[in-house]
């Protein structure tokens, strides 16, 4: 009976990774597809190549170097004893992200609103499984699941916070550059965090499932892109 419990409870771990993985794979070519088939031609739209490439290499770079400073990886693959250190870290990174994102969305939204849904749509997708990673680096650092359920909203409220503060300051705010910008912190997202995930698959199947899933989040994007023409 312990012996089925157990197996049981090793198929639905199993199966929980498993969606986590897609999720990941989705969200990787959903931040690809927001960055290259609707932020970054908004940008161009407005700015001269040479500043909105300049931008986008800022947006990469700023996360890059948020990343480094932090110690903060959405992939969370972190060692047990690494985790405890790194929690006030981990909601600081969060918050901050969220931030810049929902600056960089709400700008996109002001320029085009069918871009801003679709960016924000690219961001969703992103978020679900990165703030399942955070609540489980949180629980497994010691914190009760409802403690850390509150600090991960509490943290997620700065990206209504960015947001806001791109709507009351849109008549100052250089929103083309924040579009770019936040393109760059896609980019930076989906090539550093998500791609590696999707590409550590161990087996054939998962990998091909994976991509595939990929594939949808990309091809959901340019669609979207295409009927905004």
């Amino acid at each position: 009976m312990v012996a089925g419990l157990k197996a049981l409870g090793i198929i639905a771990a199993g199966g929980l990774l498993m969606n986590l993985i897609t999720l990941i794979a989705l969200a990787a070519g959903s931040l690809l597809g927001g960055a290259l088939f609707h932020m970054l031609p908004q940008g161009l739209l407005a700015l001269p190549p040479l500043v909105a490439a300049s931008g986008l290499a800022t947006g990469f770079s700023v996360f890059l170097a948020l990343e480094q400073l932090l110690n903060w990886h959405h992939s969370h693959r972190r060692e047990p004893r690494a985790v405890k250190p790194l929690v006030l870290l981990v909601l600081l990174g969060d918050a901050l992200h969220n931030f810049v994102g929902g600056l960089g969305i709400a700008s996109t939204f002001l320029i085009n609103p069918a871009a801003g849904v679709a960016a924000w749509l690219a961001a969703a997708a992103h978020e679900l499984p990165q703030e399942l990673g955070d609540f489980g680096v949180l629980v497994h650092s010691g914190w009760r699941p409802a403690v850390a359920l509150r600090w991960n909203v509490i943290a997620g409220l700065t990206f209504p916070l960015g947001g806001l503060l791109a709507w009351l300051l849109a008549g100052s705010l250089p929103l083309p550059a924040l579009v770019v910008f936040a393109a760059g912190n896609f980019l930076y997202i989906a090539a550093s965090d998500l791609v590696p995930e999707i590409k550590a698959q161990a087996t054939a199947g998962q990998s091909a499932q994976c991509f595939g899933w990929f594939a949808t989040g990309l091809l959901l994007l340019w669609i979207l892109a295409v009927l905004e023409t």
